[in-house]
């Protein structure tokens, strides 16, 4: 019933999306004629739409590497794969981070999943946080925006890893247990028993995936509205006009980011639209914080994890990019 429920939540909200966008590019409708629709309205949709057009592939493949991991993968895989010494977990969390290259998005899930499978929290938070921004395709889509600038896509990578492997250390310090909330879901969290036939194991995974799907699919929704209202009704040269300084002028680039909530590939080439209007590090603020932390994964990880350790690894987040950006800027 829970399952069935959300199905139809999201699965509504989707179908009026899509009968929206069909409506809009019919060449027989013409919205002048049968009822005035504001120019915001239209520009809201749009730009809502093209959110999760963007995000719900990048999740897709997240919730079915989540469904891998929790019929798969079992606990003993796991404590090999994560060194015992915690220094060492820490790095290598971080780097593992860069073998699941998902969106701030579609990385939730797998993380929720490793969590729940016994990783440490710590752990959790490195795949966090690189995923999203260490990987290939991240480095390629930089590398182009930038005019074929390897200083800002080297940096962007290795100062990225370097803020990501201090992150998750401090969060090996305050937080011991894994600040998943209890639900159902999380309770039962088992692996299907190896001797069963593959098909079995294989269907159990698909119904995984596909129940994180949509309890996943509902708080994307949240955020993509969100994010869409900021876009369209919240002025961009405002914000922008706040920034005087490095510390403000980076503060507002990561605030930029946070809002706009982005989709990793593609931030690049927003970055390098304001070349001319701001420093290196300030760019590299936007372009570091927005995969780490945004409105929509906000939401997600608001939905899967304690509040009060949302809201502290934010805290975290937001110091430590802002922080190690001010420390290197005289040597960018």
């Amino acid at each position: 019933m829970r399952m069935q429920g959300q199905f139809i939540k999201v699965s509504g909200l989707l179908i009026v999306g899509m009968a929206v966008i069909l409506l809009l590019l019919s060449g027989s409708f013409q919205a002048s004629s049968l009822l005035v629709v504001s120019e915001s309205i239209l520009t809201f949709n749009m730009i809502f739409i093209s959110i999760l057009i963007e995000a719900i592939p990048f999740v897709l493949i997240g919730v079915f590497i989540a469904g891998i991991i929790q019929i798969f993968v079992t606990e003993e895989h796991l404590k090999k794969l994560i060194p015992k010494h915690k220094g060492l977990a820490v790095l290598t969390s971080c780097l593992l981070g860069a073998l699941f290259p998902a969106c701030e998005c579609g990385i939730v899930p797998i993380v929720r999943r490793l969590i729940g499978k016994g990783v440490p929290l710590f752990a959790g938070v490195g795949f966090l946080l690189t995923g999203p921004l260490i990987n290939p395709l991240v480095f390629i889509s930089t590398y182009v925006a930038f005019g074929e600038d390897f200083k800002i896509a080297t940096l962007r990578m290795g100062v990225g890893l370097v803020i990501a492997v201090i992150i998750a250390a401090i969060i090996s310090v305050l937080f011991k247990n894994n600040q998943l909330k209890k639900s159902k879901d999380m309770l039962y969290v088992k692996t299907e028993r190896s001797d069963q036939p593959f098909g079995k194991r294989l269907k159990a995974m698909l119904y995984h995936a596909v129940d994180e799907f949509f309890d996943m699919g509902k708080y994307l929704i949240i955020g993509a509205l969100l994010a869409a209202f900021v876009q369209t009704y919240i002025s961009t040269k405002s914000i922008l006009g706040l920034g005087d300084g490095i510390l403000l002028s980076t503060f507002v680039m990561m605030g930029l980011a946070f809002l706009l909530s982005l989709c990793s590939e593609a931030d690049a080439f927003i970055a390098a639209s304001f070349r001319h209007l701001f420093p290196d590090t300030s760019l590299l603020g936007f372009l570091i914080y927005g995969p780490m932390l945004d409105l929509k994964n906000t939401i997600m990880l608001m939905a899967l994890f304690n509040v009060r350790f949302v809201f502290v690894l934010m805290v975290i987040i937001t110091t430590t990019v802002l922080g190690t950006l001010l420390v290197i800027h005289p040597w960018l």
